[in-house]
């Protein structure tokens, strides 16, 4: 399979790192570059676009902006050197969130995410826990909590820890699933027991909803009236 993308970014010297990138990636072609995000609307009105690489901060929009405008999304992977955007990229649905300057291993690694996603994502993860990886069911993961620089994994059966931060995890679990609802919890959709105001219950254990997490609670509260 051969992913179609273009990319976005006010900075032409950005723009050739991922045109050279590109070149590298087998499943990749990159069809056109836009230093202004508003001249790459009809290119996606008449093209047919898999992917788009988007940098956030552009002096005329915004890319969270200019994503939010679009009827018809492609699969997103954020480029920026700004890290506090993070959570709002996700919200919008973006497959990845790379760091200037990227190397090619993490691009790969974001096109790769893209490719899953298209062809059909997987259904588990690997955690590392210790000097071992252990495949671990989406299914089984009912929430996720920071302690610091690690996170714990709270499973069917057990817990696992897992040296890893927060946005480590919210890049790795899919987001469709997967919920950030406090600074300190992401919760699986499917596992949630019951819901107030100001709480989830996931396993049997109160979760509280962030104040500034309110929006995305009430998305998850539609869901889950929606949920067959």
């Amino acid at each position: 399979m051969n992913i179609e993308a273009i990319a976005i970014d006010d900075e032409p010297k950005a723009l050739e790192v991922i045109q050279l990138l590109s070149e590298k990636v087998p499943f990749l072609t990159l069809k056109a570059t836009f230093t202004d995000a508003f001249k790459a609307i009809p290119y996606l009105q008449q093209h047919h676009v898999d992917l788009l690489f988007l940098d956030i901060k552009m002096p005329d929009i915004s890319g969270l902006e200019f994503l939010h405008s679009l009827p018809n999304k492609p699969k997103v992977i954020f480029t920026t050197a700004y890290s506090e955007y993070a959570v709002e990229a996700f919200d919008l649905d973006a497959v990845d969130y790379i760091m200037k300057p990227f190397s090619l291993a993490r691009f790969s690694k974001a096109c790769t995410k893209v490719l899953d996603s298209i062809s059909g994502p997987p259904k588990y993860i690997f955690l590392k826990t210790g000097l071992e990886e252990e495949k671990v069911a989406y299914d089984d993961i009912h929430y996720v909590v920071s302690q610091g620089n690690y996170m714990e994994y709270h499973l069917t059966e057990g817990k696992k820890v897992v040296r890893q931060t927060l946005l480590d995890a919210l890049q790795v679990l899919p987001n469709q699933s997967f919920y950030r609802i406090h600074r300190s919890y992401i919760i699986s959709l499917e596992k949630i027991q019951k819901v107030s105001r100001t709480s989830v219950w996931v396993k049997g254990n109160e979760i509280p909803i962030g104040a500034s997490f309110e929006d995305i609670f009430a998305e998850i509260r539609e869901k889950l009236i929606k949920r067959p």
